[in-house]
């Protein structure tokens, strides 16, 4: 086999051969991906999303490092995909729409509840907040924190009960909530600062997305956008560390 440069012809090796042929096959997935991320973008702003620094948070987070190599053909679509422990990575329309929601600004203490595969919170720390996030099953928690510590880690990761928040780090100018409450937990309330904004699913087959403002210590306003199907929110599992 020969390799024919300008007059000369170089022998490859079957070993620089394969080499080649890796690179290769890396530079069409990459391009087949870049393209599926920018057709993805394009929904996002066809359905609704308007926030641009949401956009281009999306732009910047490679959501196929957050789901299986077998998945990466999916990772772009506008779907949710299966995790470990019965777990999904949302669809990528509501982890905008909630992030939009939230009314993220640079330097915003956030707040996430259920860190899942990391990518919403890798979302927001790409929209400049500070992001604390919390897991209750601890697979999910040490897979996120092992693939966050090499793409971003600004980002503060904790194992335990969510339903509590984290009131060691409390007041949160944001919280956002991704797995279905039944009810608002009323320790985040109490951990949200006062002018702040949570996000929050509620119910129990279907969830209602929530924004609710706090406008003192003892009054919130309260807007609904529409139903969402979310993993339950669980409680009194695990104690946060």
């Amino acid at each position: 086999m020969f390799d024919i440069i300008g007059d000369r012809h170089q022998v490859l090796s079957p070993f620089f051969l394969s080499l080649r042929f890796e690179y290769d096959m890396m530079k069409t997935d990459n391009y087949l991906l870049l393209g599926a991320k920018k057709r993805l973008i394009e929904e996002l702003r066809q359905k609704g999303i308007t926030d641009e620094n949401v956009l281009a948070a999306f732009d910047k987070v490679e959501r196929h490092r957050f789901v299986e190599s077998f998945l990466w053909d999916k990772a772009y679509e506008n779907k949710a995909l299966k995790l470990m422990n019965g777990q999904t990575i949302s669809h990528p329309y509501t982890v905008a729409f909630q992030t939009q929601l939230l009314e993220v600004q640079k330097n915003d203490k956030i707040l996430e509840i259920g860190t899942g595969s990391g990518f919403q919170a890798a979302i927001l720390s790409a929209m400049g907040a500070r992001v604390f996030s919390i897991e209750r099953q601890q697979q999910l928690h040490l897979s996120a924190k092992r693939l966050l510590e090499k793409l971003d880690d600004r980002i503060v990761l904790y194992y335990g009960d969510g339903y509590q928040g984290y009131p060691k780090f409390a007041p949160y100018s944001k919280i956002i909530v991704t797995c279905g409450a039944p009810e608002v937990p009323p320790a985040l309330l109490q951990q949200l600062t006062v002018g702040g904004i949570m996000v929050i699913p509620v119910g129990d087959e279907s969830h209602t997305m929530k924004r609710i403002k706090k406008i003192d210590e003892e009054n919130y306003e309260e807007e609904t956008f529409g139903d969402f199907l979310f993993v339950p929110m669980l409680k009194e599992r695990v104690s946060v560390r």
